[in-house]
């Protein structure tokens, strides 16, 4: 298969890619090797060689230290686990860990739940696949000098896209900060009057 062909491959299987849908997600909880086995097939579009995976039991183990996953039932990983591990691989490729966990738990704390916020990611990340794959496949019978134009420009968007969720991020933060500082009383007004003679 020559790289043109492989590339036209490639944008063919993602443009028709779609996040396992909640329902279909394994139902009984899994160990970790069983998880990193689950999470390579729904990864594999999205990763470069099979030496460089997108998840490893370490990186796993980093994200429940972090805070950023929550911490498997005796060494048991569920529905929910493998759902936030799909958005945190995904999201992870332009947000730093502090960044996805302002992204993630506020809408846990607000009462949301796992699948909504899944979902939510799901359909964002279909539609951008989506988009992505038929702007290669309308560029590949113009050929590489093309797709390397190309490629400048989705690389450049998505700087453009990550720096916009990031400042987004720092924003709302900024907002969400000044929101818990309990408000600061009135300093007392401690120069001396003068006596009245």
């Amino acid at each position: 298969m020559t790289p043109l062909e492989a590339l036209e491959e490639w944008a063919r299987q993602g443009e028709t890619a779609a996040p396992t849908p909640w329902d279909r997600m394994p139902e009984i909880y899994l160990y970790m090797d069983q998880v990193i086995t689950y999470m390579h097939s729904q990864l594999s579009l999205f990763e470069r060689t099979e030496e460089n995976p997108l998840l490893t039991s370490s990186m796993i183990n980093n994200y429940v230290k972090s805070g950023v996953l929550e911490r498997p039932e005796k060494k048991k990983y569920s529905r929910s686990h493998l759902a936030m591990l799909m958005v945190i691989c995904m999201l992870k490729q332009v947000l730093s860990l502090q960044d996805i966990s302002s992204l993630i738990r506020p809408s846990l704390e607000a009462g949301g739940d796992h699948r909504d916020l899944y979902e939510t990611y799901s359909q964002a990340q279909t539609k951008a696949l989506q988009q992505v794959c038929r702007r290669v496949e309308e560029c590949i019978p113009q050929g590489e000098e093309a797709l390397r134009r190309l490629a400048m420009e989705l690389a450049v968007e998505a700087n453009a896209r990550r720096a916009a969720a990031e400042r987004i991020l720092c924003e709302l933060g900024a907002v969400s900060d000044e929101q818990k500082e309990p408000a600061k009383p009135e300093a007392e007004n401690t120069e001396e009057k003068p006596e009245k003679k």
